[in-house]
């Protein structure tokens, strides 16, 4: 049966319906009111005139369908399948990232992290926040005036001494124990819950509530604290009132396209002001038509995120929008609306959006070389760093087989590596192959040392490899009480970015990303200063015994090096084994030297 006769057999009810090829992969995820009606449209005239839709029955050799009682559903279902089965005819919302979240842990210690997913691990999460920067001010509050802190330290462990947060009263020290006063933590674990739900009036209450309690008890620095922390918090809710009255959240898209090209810009107005804004870019949408588009994004877009505005406002209408806004109404738990304005100060906004959106397409896919700045200020809000980095230093550990471990330090500085920075380190304590002793050995030197000069920081600490590599370093900067240095991580074979705190959730970028683009650039710099100084102190110990031995020069001694690994490797090969190498003459000169040091007494080959 050909797919025009299964099209007919569909049945005229709401559903999702998926294209497959010969060998079970779904190419396309659909949705309808009447599948049939839908299906058999692919075969009209008009639609089989369309490049996309030609190409996509030509590959197609089977549908398959799913039936729903109504077309909410059917929208519902559509949006998990492109992102289970990422189809290749559908509109893919790619390089996407959530706006964060603050998540207060469930923990005997409860901490708080800014995070971008949520997970069902018990932690209570709220949000999300933006711009983006906003989570890490709330979280800065919260460490300043709640003392709740926001580290990756082990709480299970025995730690000997706090860090450096406890000592500047930014922390109260779970970590050593005697340190917190449990009923005192949980204090601010509940004040933190009151700010973070929006209550601030109930949190007012209750801090001047103990704020009498220590006056009367004479605790009068504790109650000048808590009558600072009442006085902001009351400053906060008054600013918030008066945004409040100011107008309702909405969100305007813009798009520019040039088919296979595509940039959407995306304005969030939070209480009639414009908060933030979002790039989207897409490459692959040769077949571009504007309502079904901007209906991909959006279900794609709202229907993976938490928070709803009450308005949307887009370029073009489109098929399923009154769906659509049934389906956010519902996740909001109030009307959510999406216009077309045609005039006046919204569809103003909207070309504004849509003059952004060319600006962005024009940066993306004409220039292509970002400023310095926008890289920094894009790193800093994919690593959630307090601030753009200005100072990135890069951790490599090279070796042959576990010979001769030494590491590199490069140092990335206002977007040029500074090669007057760099360092190299010799590795004295990790057993050889110890990839993770010798990073946690490396990492210790370095900051110590910075912490002994009183030099400060960089605002990224990058190494060079996977989790072990970042949990390696971030045990280094742990043991000299700096567990709170951003630290990242960068594996070579998927190019995944691990963040300290966020191993689960990898960052995965794009190919052609700036910011990729930058990270790589620093970790093969490390690697590259790493290799070079390895090779040099490889060559240095083939001059102290190879060069001793007579006709054998300096090429064929790389050559033996190369292919045993070390000088003990070599030494300990048979003359069989060097003769596959080297040749048989070399292989007896070999076996000439090493033997007759081994028969002079009290001889010993020296590394």
């Amino acid at each position: 049966m050909d797919l025009r006769e299964k099209a007919a057999q569909l049945p005229a009810q709401p559903g999702v319906y998926l294209y497959k090829d010969e060998h079970g992969n779904v190419l396309y995820v659909g949705k309808a009111k009447n599948l049939r009606n839908r299906v058999r449209s692919y075969f009209s005239e008009e639609r089989l005139a369309d490049v996309k839709t030609d190409t996509l029955l030509a590959l197609a050799r089977d549908i398959e369908y799913i039936l729903v009682d109504n077309e909410k559903e059917a929208l519902a279902l559509e949006n998990n399948l492109i992102k289970q089965w990422k189809p290749r005819f559908n509109v893919l919302l790619r390089d996407d990232k959530t706006y964060p979240y603050i998540k207060l842990t469930a923990e005997r210690w409860p901490r708080v992290y800014v995070t971008r997913r949520l997970i069902k691990d018990g932690s209570t999460y709220y949000g999300p926040y933006f711009p983006g920067n906003l989570a890490h001010r709330l979280v800065d509050f919260i460490h300043r005036h709640f003392k709740i802190p926001s580290c990756k330290i082990d709480l299970t462990r025995r730690h000997s001494q706090p860090c450096l947060e406890y000592h500047i009263g930014r922390c109260h020290g779970p970590c050593v124990e005697g340190l917190a006063n449990e009923a005192e933590y949980r204090q601010s674990v509940q004040a933190v819950r009151l700010f973070l739900e929006g209550r601030r009036r109930d949190l007012v209450d209750e801090l001047r509530a103990r704020m009498e309690q220590a006056a009367e008890a004479m605790e009068f620095e504790r109650a000048a604290v808590l009558r600072d922390l009442i006085a902001t918090l009351e400053e906060m809710e008054e600013r918030q009132k008066m945004a409040a009255a100011e107008g309702e959240d909405t969100d305007v898209f813009g798009v520019y396209a040039e088919p296979p090209l595509v940039a959407v810009n995306v304005f969030h107005m939070r209480r009639g002001r414009v908060v933030d804004r979002r790039e989207f870019f897409w490459e692959d949408q040769h077949e571009y038509t504007p309502s079904e588009f901007i209906s991909a994004l959006l279900k794609q877009y709202y229907l993976n995120q938490e928070y709803v505005p009450a308005r949307i406002h887009v370029p073009v209408d489109f098929e399923d929008r009154e769906a659509l806004e049934e389906v956010l109404s519902e996740r909001r738990g109030r009307k959510v609306e999406i216009h077309t304005p045609q005039r006046g100060p919204k569809r103003a906004l909207l070309a504004l959006a849509e003059t952004n959106a060319r600006h962005s397409f024009e940066q993306r896919f004409r220039v292509l070389k970002p400023t310095t700045q926008a890289i920094q200020e894009a790193l800093q809000e994919l690593l959630g760093l307090p601030e753009p980095p200005r100072r990135i230093e890069c951790f490599d550990v090279s070796h042959i087989h576990g010979s001769d471990t030494v590491a590199s330090l490069v140092v990335w500085e206002e977007g040029r590596m500074k090669k007057s920075d760099y360092r190299k380190f010799i590795i004295r304590t990790a057993q050889p192959g110890d990839d993770f002793a010798a990073m946690r050995e490396v990492v210790t030197r370095r900051y110590s040392r910075l912490r002994e000069e009183g030099k400060p920081m960089p605002s990224l600490v990058l190494v060079d490899g996977g989790v072990g590599q970042l949990h390696a370093a971030a045990e280094a900067l742990e043991s000299l009480g700096l567990a709170h240095q951003p630290l990242a991580s960068i594996a070579k074979r998927e190019e995944w970015i691990y963040v300290l705190g966020q191993e689960h959730e990898p960052i995965v970028l794009e190919p052609h990303s700036p910011v990729l683009h930058l990270i790589q650039t620093i970790r093969d710099e490390a690697h590259r200063f790493a290799i070079t100084f390895h090779r040099a102190r490889r060559e240095s110990r083939i001059g102290t015994e190879l060069d001793d031995i007579p006709g054998i020069g300096p090429k064929t001694a790389r050559k033996l090096l190369e292919h045993f690994g070390s000088v003990e490797r070599l030494r300990r090969a048979t003359e069989t084994e060097w003769a596959a190498v080297a040749g048989r003459a070399v292989a007896r000169r070999l076996k000439e030297y090493y033997h007759g040091r081994e028969s002079q007494p009290g001889s010993e080959v020296v590394l």
